[in-house]
């Protein structure tokens, strides 16, 4: 039976208990380093079990080509785990386009309006800082994402078991030495990298240059990518706990942008992708380049509740 350690007094409204790996109480204060990482900790765990977080997925749902009912029970084209019997039917044009109409008193909202069509604009083309199109009923809601020109209807529930449920996440000790400063060597142009995914699609990605440390005597590279330009260092990892100690398919870990010549890669910072925590999510794969004949005793451990 595990015993729940609440970080800095952290219990969400929501009645989500926020659970830690069991430590021995520190005799003495924590030092800035362990404190910095403590906080990192439980901004991470607010992010994950926020209402509209990755634990509140209940559903992917890929659309066909043509009408797709959708709605609550059985006789839709895609059924829903919450929200009303029909709630509309969602069209995919042959040019990629989404349209929703609404069934007449379902008390859907798109956006936040009480319109009954409308164009729903997915995750990959929404502009600037522009959110998706969101359809809302009752706890519930979807937006379309486009994964490689394939588009589905990403559901969230705020209620989803999942989130109300939630058993916390566990950690190696926090261990200053996996704070590492690697040589940075550019790549002018950036080289390309293929990164696959849980749902089988491949992404091609621009690599700014690689990172290169040093542990136990043996040499060690990690390529990133930046998920926007100018944006932080993204890793996709994996390492000779994966799938033993850690979750199989990859840890993902950012970092903030070369300074002189060197990139500061914290593995106490390494953390669990969302699929970890849910079967509805497309996360991607850590690729050969990244998978390290090394046992990386930082950063978060596999989920206890794991689907």
């Amino acid at each position: 039976m595990w015993r729940p350690i609440v970080l800095a007094g952290l219990i969400l409204s929501t009645g989500v208990l926020v659970v830690h790996a069991e430590t021995p109480a520190p005799t003495a204060a924590p030092d800035a380093y362990q404190q910095s990482i403590e906080q990192w900790r439980a901004q991470r765990v607010a992010r994950l079990t926020a209402p509209e977080g990755w634990l509140s997925l209940i559903g992917l749902e890929w659309l066909q080509d043509g009408p797709n009912k959708v709605g609550s029970v059985a006789d839709n084209d895609i059924v829903l785990q919450a929200g009303p019997a029909h709630l509309g039917v969602v069209t995919l044009d042959k040019t990629g386009q989404v349209q929703i109409k609404l069934d007449a008193g379902s008390g859907a909202t798109i956006d936040g309006k009480a319109v009954q069509e409308a164009t729903l604009i997915d995750d990959v083309h929404a502009s600037g800082n522009a959110s998706p199109t969101t359809v809302a009923f009752g706890t519930a809601n979807f937006y379309v994402i486009d994964r490689e020109g394939r588009k589905g209807l990403r559901v969230k529930d705020t209620t989803a078991a999942t989130r109300q449920h939630f058993l916390g996440i566990d950690y190696f000790p926090i261990d200053p030495s996996w704070r590492i400063v690697a040589d940075w060597v550019p790549f002018d142009p950036p080289h390309d990298l293929q990164m696959g995914s849980v749902i089988g699609t491949i992404d091609t990605v621009k690599v700014p240059g690689k990172a290169v440390f040093t542990r136990d005597g043996h040499t060690y590279e990690l390529l990133p990518y930046q998920e926007e330009p100018g944006g932080e260092l993204f890793f996709v990892l994996a390492d000779r706990t994966s799938g033993h100690e850690t979750y199989g398919a990859a840890r993902f870990l950012y970092a903030a942008l070369p300074v002189n010549g060197k990139v500061v890669l914290d593995f106490n910072k390494a953390y669990n992708p969302p699929c970890a925590f849910t079967s509805f999510a497309t996360c991607p794969l850590a690729p050969p380049e990244n998978r390290l004949d090394l046992r990386i005793a930082a950063g978060e451990k596999k989920y206890r509740g794991a689907h």
